[in-house]
């Protein structure tokens, strides 16, 4: 029994056996006396629905069926009947069970009584339960009836509107003619709906814990066409399909009915749900029902056959509201996780995983109501915290945020020319509001709108010393930018405070320079904190980051090296490539966990983490908060979302990149023309004469340095090793890098062309001698060519890098690799000199195989966890590993595995192999892989 229940029972049970019975000689009735006893203390246990030992004590029809041992009471005969022997003790099992709540000695008196004076039922036909234990209480005089449920007639003449107990047809704009009463109903209504001719309304009401009623009306006449009783409990949601021939009911009772709506005849119950069903929605087409409940998740149906299609499960706590959008492309719903998600619809013919797309972070109470535009281009959001938000359906982005309501809105309905839409309070107020408004702002950070200025030519730094005293704005020391300045941070000459160098230089708008400290590389004991100021001496905001989602570290906290194992509350709705604020760092999300017992990894995905935005890396407890933040131009007006905004301004303790320890490096671009300072101090207010430094200011310079790691290969014949070429971005590039090798001797083949790709620093290539290669000479194994080239500021920019070194062919290794595509029930063998290809699509997964020929290798064969596949564009991994990553097991030489693509991964071709453990790294022969949006992808998207 719930709580609900329970309660309600005890209270009205109460009231009805302590004060009705003692004014009415003629003895206990069913309805008014035993039925609030029977319902407080056994029918949580002995109902329709969980009739332990066979026997439902909900209604005077259970009761005369007796049970599993028998009749329950025998009329005249208390002493025998079994329902009193339990409940006192003379027959086993006692009831209630111990610990339960368990009847007075009165209330056992009173059902005795009824026993023994024939254990009568009621007159007639016995009333709907909640009828039985619902008093009647006058409500306060002035009180206005909230609103709790609206539904627009499709040709706009006419608006429903709910109340407790009763339904008003109005005219939209004239309120007070014409009006007509659908009165009658039980208790609350909680939802409204015309169907699609606007012929029928259907009106989903009930009383709570005890009934669920839903009502046809005729929408002209008012007349009742048909009643839809079967529920256990209040309904929550009906809704007709598109076609008016089936109602859906949802129900606190945590069932789904499926009715035939023209003959009332109940054609399904669906069942799956652990608690309450809030909301249930056709899709356009009337095949898939969604259904909201408050066991945290939304389930998806197939309406001919009642089959699960898929437990939408990502939800955090209750789901209140679900619809479909107009198009049927996507499925919506929030709740008390105050989440607003959106899936797109992919299980239309059989069970499928429907992806989650967005998931936004809506209002900072539970979300109440969704509701989308005729047209599907806009959709309106209500939550408990009084907001009321408008939002844009190609990205789900808000686009405004209303005035805060005066009190909780109930209900949205949209007008059918989606211009406008009412919102229902529970004050019961009415009010209408305008569906139009301007976009929502992007979240990528435009580049500023000013004229380049011209480059300054690449001369050196002029040189300029600390001139004290230089410590406030006005005594800042002007310097001719570019320029190296030497310094030391010491005591101030009142010797109570730390002493901090201004520095003053002007800059044309947009130019962007470095400045940066060599201290503890010089072996000073300075910990250098460097800022960029406005000539005033005030901080400069470089981005606003506005948080879209909150979460908080599990597990374990972080130090502020650590890259891997960033475990996040909820991070199933996070994504690759955004931005995570903790605590005043920024960092980047760059591979997905491995499973239950792993978490992110952050950029750069080896070594120790990069802060972003010049921000310093920190150690970060266990359950700090964190944010997923978008990052935005300074000055930007945000429309609220309840998560706060924080603003980066132009200043560095420690090196983001880690590559000069604790000495600091900032990018600053001038916002304006103007004078501007560098402030430059220690990190913890340390000084002293030794505490020296040497600042540099000089103009951005965007390159790069490329490395070849793996060079002097010796490779077996028919097999291949591993090379790897990292990339130091120098100045803020981040563009991709094209790497091409070539003349390698004859009979081998490399990876070529390698890309790494925008914002990464690594990527792998493979040198594979064929079956038959002839050993390198001394002219050719030497031979190979290097070369990085990547376009900059519009001019393409070639380095020439290290080459392979000297290649040797070694004999036939004891194990070699394939990686081939998968071929369902083909056992075809592939030349080792044959060339393969992979295709996938965003948002795909797909299935290869890997094939070894053991030569005297009968050893298990390990390709790795995560970075099993290797030069995979970013955003595709090899999926669903397990603990033990990709393996060939003794005794078997091939395996099937998956290949994940994220949704957002660009179409591209790049080569890709395997590598195993074993054999000192024996590596299959690259494959062509390509991403190619599909067709039906794009439609879908």
């Amino acid at each position: 029994m719930s709580r609900f229940t329970a309660f309600t029972a005890m209270i009205f049970g109460s009231l009805m056996t302590g004060t009705t019975l003692a004014k009415d000689a003629s003895g206990p009735e069913f309805s008014k006396h035993v039925a609030p006893v029977l319902t407080r203390y056994c029918a949580g246990c002995h109902n329709a629905d969980d009739a332990e030992g066979r026997l439902s004590l909900e209604s005077f029809t259970d009761l005369q069926k007796g049970g599993e041992h028998g009749p329950a009471v025998l009329p005249g005969r208390s002493e025998s009947s079994r329902l009193i022997r339990v409940l006192t003790g003379t027959a086993q099992p006692r009831m209630p069970p111990e610990g339960e709540p368990a009847p007075s000695a009165a209330e056992i008196a009173l059902l005795k009584a009824w026993i023994d004076g024939g254990a009568r039922g009621p007159d007639g036909r016995e009333p709907p339960r909640g009828r039985l234990l619902t008093p009647r209480i006058s409500p306060a005089k002035g009180v206005k009836k909230g609103i709790t449920a609206l539904a627009w007639h499709p040709k706009g003449r006419l608006l429903a509107v709910a109340r407790f107990g009763e339904v008003r047809l109005i005219e939209p704009d004239r309120r007070k003619k014409n009006e007509q009463v659908f009165g009658g109903l039980p208790g609350k209504v909680n939802s409204l709906e015309f169907s699609r001719d606007g012929r029928l309304l259907v009106a989903a009401t009930g009383i709570a814990g005890l009934t669920g009623q839903a009502v046809l009306f005729d929408a002209s006449s008012g007349q009742r066409v048909r009643e839809f009783d079967g529920h256990r409990d209040i309904i929550y949601s009906a809704t007709l399909s598109p076609d008016g021939r089936l109602l859906a009911t949802g129900s606190y009772d945590r069932r789904i009915i499926l009715w035939n709506a023209e003959t009332g005849e109940k054609i399904r119950t669906l069942e799956g749900h652990n608690d309450a069903v809030y909301d249930v929605a056709f899709c356009p087409d009337g095949s898939i029902l969604a259904s909201a409940s408050g066991d945290e998740t939304c389930k998806l149906w197939q309406v001919a056959t009642g089959i699960r299609l898929d437990t939408l499960s990502q939800p955090l706590a209750e789901q209140y509201a679900v619809t479909f959008s107009p198009n049927g492309r996507y499925v919506v719903a929030g709740g008390a996780d105050n989440r607003i998600r959106v899936w797109r619809v992919v299980s239309r013919k059989k069970p499928k995983i429907n992806p989650l797309r967005f998931a936004r972070f809506g209002h900072e109470g539970a979300v109440v109501g969704i509701e989308f535009s005729p047209d599907g281009r806009s959709m309106v959001s209500a939550a408990e915290d009084r907001s009321l938000k408008l939002w844009d359906t190609e990205s789900f982005a808000q686009i405004h945020a209303f005035e805060q309501q005066p009190d909780i809105p109930q209900t949205l309905a949209f007008a059918p020319d989606g211009r406008s839409f009412l919102v229902g309070r529970i004050d019961g107020s009415l009010e209408r509001y305008e569906a139009t408004h301007a976009p929502a702002p992007t979240a990528d950070v435009p580049a500023p709108s000013v004229t380049v200025p011209a480059p300054i030519p690449n001369a050196p730094p002029s040189s300029a010393a600390d001139r004290e005293p230089n410590d406030a704005a006005g005594s800042a020391t002007r310097i001719q930018a570019p320029a190296t300045i030497i310094g030391a941070i010491h005591a101030t000459r009142d010797g109570q405070t730390t002493d901090v160098d201004l520095f003053r230089f002007r800059s044309d708008a947009g130019r962007t320079w470095m400045v940066e400290v060599n201290a503890a590389r010089n072996k000073s004991p300075l910990d250098a904190r460097i800022e960029v100021l406005s000539s005033g001496g005030n901080r400069i905001e470089r981005v606003l980051l506005r948080a879209v989602r909150d979460s908080y570290f599990t597990f374990r906290g972080k130090d502020s090296t650590t890259l891997s194992d960033f475990r996040l509350h909820n991070w199933e709705e996070m994504d690759l490539n955004q931005y995570l604020y903790c605590n005043g760092e920024v960092v980047r999300l760059w591979l997905y966990p491995r499973g239950p017992d792993s978490g992110f990894k952050v950029y750069p995905g080896n070594g120790q983490r990069w802060g972003y935005f010049d921000t310093t890396p920190y150690s970060h407890p266990l359950h700090e908060p964190v944010y997923i933040v978008d990052p935005h131009p300074p000055g930007t007006n945000f429309i609220p979302n309840g998560l706060p905004v924080f603003p980066v301004y132009y200043e560095n303790d420690d090196d983001s990149l880690r590559q000069w320890g604790t000495d600091s490096r900032l990018t600053f671009t001038a916002p304006a023309s103007a004078e501007y300072l560098v402030r430059i101090g220690d990190a913890r207010g340390f000084h002293g004469e030794d505490y020296s430094y040497e600042l540099t200011v000089r103009p951005a310079r965007p390159d790069f340095k490329v490395t070849l790691h793996g060079a002097n290969p010796a490779v077996g014949a028919g097999s291949g090793r591993e090379f790897h070429i990292t990339l130091d971005r120098i100045d803020g590039f981040e563009g991709e890098v094209r790497v091409d090798i070539s003349d390698v001797p004859p009979g081998f083949v490399v990876t070529t062309p390698i890309v790494i790709q925008s914002g990464q620093n690594i990527a792998y290539g493979s040198l594979n001698a064929l079956p038959d290669a002839p050993q390198p000479t001394s002219e050719n194994a030497n031979a190979s060519k290097v070369a990085a080239t990547a376009e900059i500021d519009g001019v393409q920019v070639t380095h020439d890098v290290d080459n392979l070194g000297e290649i040797k062919l070694t004999e036939k290794p004891k194990l070699l690799v394939q990686l081939l595509p998968y071929e369902p029930g083909s056992t075809k063998d592939h030349s080792p000199g044959q060339s393969n290809e992979l295709a996938i699509a965003p948002g795909e997964t797909i299935m290869a195989r890997v094939r070894v020929e053991r030569n005297g290798f009968e050893d298990r064969v390990e390709f790795g966890g995560a970075g099993s596949g290797r030069n995979l564009p970013h955003g595709v991994y090899v999926d669903n590993l397990g603990l033990n990553g990709l393996l060939i097991v003794e005794g078997t030489s091939e395996r099937t595995f998956f290949i994940t693509a994220a949704d957002w991964v660009p179409e591209t071709t790049r080569w890709i192999h395997l590598k195993t453990r074993a054999e000192d790294g024996q590596t299959s022969r690259p494959v062509l892989f390509h991403v190619r949006r599909a067709k039906s992808v794009a439609e879908l998207d």
